[in-house]
């Protein structure tokens, strides 16, 4: 009964995962902590969780990290990448992200070359942004340090008592499923919309708004009469007034105290404003705005403002900025924007005064596509000195002479002791979520195995595949956690799926590695939908994109992904070692 009890408890979770409301972190947490108020996972056992080797060394490398992405490389090496026929830029795209992204961050990667695809000039960045984020994924795959998920997956089976996975043991499967892939993602790149990325054609995409404030001699004219229809660069879309749309405008329409004008259009058109009394724009006069620099920035995966409104929060003082448009892929957000509930991956057009770029809060909020750097860039000899003693760790733990952890702590250490990095720094941009995610999550499938939970899940899948082979069930897991990681995040689906695929090995009596390997593989398989993954989302607004964008790009990517990875795996990871 209690195996029924805890399946039902998963399904629940899984259930509000999809949803979307509720953040993985609370989920996780709160999953973890009714299992140990029911007696279910012991206070050692949650504890230990928390302890695990594999979540401690992720943690310490996504702290350095932080140090490694202000390296100056990316940068010069993105004008070079860029040059040539759209496809050739795109392979240079893919390959170099790729290369970066097996040992840097995926964020970091895609954040680096964001700002520098959008400004370009040569080709759209709609050509370029879905094949950068697929290539960073696709490096990710093929060490252990790649991405998140794999070291998630590493956390895992520690956790139960395996031998710990190797650096370069996800190589051999995933090289080839990368350079496979490459070569299919610069073909389908054809495919994606040739939106316009740059100038003026960016900025229109955005709303802006204007409130008639008390007093002005606009209330009670109409809309002709205040000369409102043929303003310069601009459109008068719609009125929100007292909260109800007006929509279509008509010429008629007579303007009140407190209406709310939104205009689409050329946003650097403000100034057709100017001339209007008693019209404040933002909160200020239009002449006010103008005098601020224009700044894009798409919110990132670690914002404090996701999920809550300008209104939630003092937006000018934290950043001292306005915010001029919002847009969320290639919607353009309408009504008041201060009720707008924001999501990760959206761009904000901000009217940012001289103070925004030292405001220390900015690179964990956004991702800034235009102006100056968020924070200053190594120098290239800082730069060279933090990328080989990276280098150094990696190597040495390859090689078995030091363990990742120590190495990585060393690292961090002497990116401390240098200045490169600071303790405020580390304060700000510290993973907390994702440590309360991952450490939750191996105390939640500790519950399902001592429970039997896993066991009555591996009789389902044995039923099920019984007739067809191991390979089957093997096919079967990686469906699972494919699907998984579209309809949740990757680190959330290998947290639900490894058990079902330790749990199936062991019904079959088969070595678990190939079933653990598809689990770590179809965690990383988020091709076709842009809200599973981080540097998706980065792309969505920042590209302009459509849903059904990522699904003719992503699903030659996704097929054949699958397709390599359940050939392979078997052949490097055989399920009866001899």
């Amino acid at each position: 009964m209690t195996a029924h009890l805890v399946l039902g408890s998963i399904g629940l979770l899984l259930a509000l995962l999809i949803h979307g409301r509720i953040s993985p972190a609370i989920l996780f947490a709160s999953w973890a902590g009714i299992y140990h108020l029911l007696g279910l996972a012991s206070q050692q056992a949650l504890l230990s969780s928390f302890s695990n080797p594999a979540l401690a060394t992720l943690i310490l490398l996504l702290l350095v990290s932080l140090a490694l992405e202000r390296s100056p490389f990316l940068d010069l090496l993105s004008q070079l990448l860029l040059k040539g026929r759209t496809h050739l830029a795109t392979l240079k795209l893919a390959t170099f992200s790729s290369l970066a992204s097996a040992f840097m961050n995926n964020t970091a990667v895609v954040g680096a070359l964001l700002g520098t695809i959008t400004q370009q000039r040569r080709h759209p960045a709609s050509k370029l942004l879905i094949p950068l984020s697929y290539a960073s994924i696709l490096g990710g795959i093929t060490t252990l340090v790649g991405t998140s998920t794999n070291l998630v997956v590493n956390s895992f089976v520690v956790e139960a008592g395996l031998p710990a996975l190797h650096m370069f043991q996800f190589t051999l499967v995933g090289l080839p499923v990368a350079l496979a892939c490459i070569a299919v993602l610069t073909l389908s790149a054809r495919l994606l919309p040739a939106n316009a990325s740059t100038g003026n054609d960016v900025r229109s995409a955005y709303f802006l708004e204007a409130r008639v404030m008390p007093g002005s001699p606009m209330i009670g004219r109409s809309i002709e009469h205040n000369r409102l229809r043929n303003l310069e660069g601009l459109f008068l879309l719609e009125i929100e007034r007292e909260g109800r749309l007006i929509s279509p405008v008509g010429p008629a329409e007579l303007l009140h105290a407190g209406d709310v004008l939104v205009f689409t259009g050329e946003v650097d058109k403000v100034q057709a404003l100017q001339r209007f009394s008693g019209l404040a724009v933002f909160g200020a006069g239009a002449d006010a705005l103008l005098k601020s620099n224009l700044v894009e920035v798409v919110l990132s995966s670690e914002s404090d403002l996701a999920n809550r409104t300008l209104r939630d929060v003092d937006f000018r003082t934290m950043f001292d900025a306005g915010v001029v448009g919002i847009r969320r892929g290639d919607k353009r957000l309408t009504g008041q924007l201060g009720r707008i509930p924001l999501r990760v991956g959206d761009s904000l057009l901000l009217a940012a005064g001289p103070d925004f770029f030292q405001h220390r809060n900015l690179d964990r909020n956004f991702h800034v596509l235009n102006g100056s750097g968020v924070r200053p860039k190594m120098s290239p000899a800082q730069s060279t000195a933090a990328l080989t003693g990276f280098a150094l760790a990696i190597v040495l733990s390859a090689v078995g002479v030091l363990p990742l952890f120590s190495g990585l702590l060393l690292l961090l250490a002497g990116l401390l002791a240098s200045g490169l990095l600071t303790l405020g720094e580390m304060r700000r941009r510290f993973p907390f979520e994702l440590l309360v995610v991952i450490g939750s999550a191996l105390t939640i499938a500790g519950v399902v195995e001592r429970s039997g939970a896993a066991a009555l899940m591996a009789g389902w899948m044995r039923a099920l595949f019984d007739g067809y082979g191991v390979y089957a069930a093997l096919v079967g897991v990686y469906l699972i956690t494919m699907v998984l990681t579209e309809l949740v995040t990757n680190n959330a689906a290998a947290a639900l799926a490894f058990p079902i695929a330790l749990g199936t090995a062991r019904a079959f009596g088969v070595d678990p590695t190939p079933f653990i390997m598809v689990v770590a593989y179809g965690a990383s398989a988020g091709f076709l939908i842009p809200f599973g993954y981080q540097t998706h989302l980065m792309v969505y607004s920042a590209g302009r994109y459509r849903m059904r964008d990522f699904l003719r790009a992503g699903l030659p990517v996704s097929l054949t992904y699958a397709a390599v990875v359940l050939a392979l795996v078997p052949v490097f990871f055989p399920f009866r070692p001899s």
